[in-house]
């Protein structure tokens, strides 16, 4: 059963200028394997985590380390959590994660379906 869904969309040379200008959050937003990719990456990885906060329904005192988008074997993106995310997804029976990213331009996209 699907739990919650969530989308975000990430304007890439908006992102790039975010970050030049608040130099401490990309390490307050990425985990460490993630803070080294190219612009792009990042971006869509914040759509992500974004997505991922919407589909729990935006809970407070979500840190966002305690999401990240990793690799799964066939190359495709996979979101994982633990700390704040993954207590906030246990409380709403989530068990399974489903992203898509997707990049056109200057624009990432992020789709994500919480399942049960």
């Amino acid at each position: 059963m699907i739990v919650g869904i969530g989308v975000d969309v990430v304007d890439v040379p908006r992102f790039g200028r975010q970050l030049e200008r608040t130099p401490g959050l990309r390490a307050r937003l990425f985990v460490p394997a993630e803070r080294e990719l190219n612009l792009r990456s990042l971006a869509a990885r914040f759509a992500a985590k974004e997505a991922v906060a919407k589909a729990l329904g935006a809970p407070a005192g979500m840190n966002w380390q305690d999401c990240q988008v990793d690799l799964d074997a066939a190359g495709a993106p996979a979101v994982s959590v633990r700390g704040t995310v993954a207590a906030a997804a246990e409380a709403k029976g989530v068990r399974v994660w489903h992203l898509s990213l997707s990049h056109d331009g200057d624009v990432a996209t992020a789709m994500v379906v919480a399942e049960s």
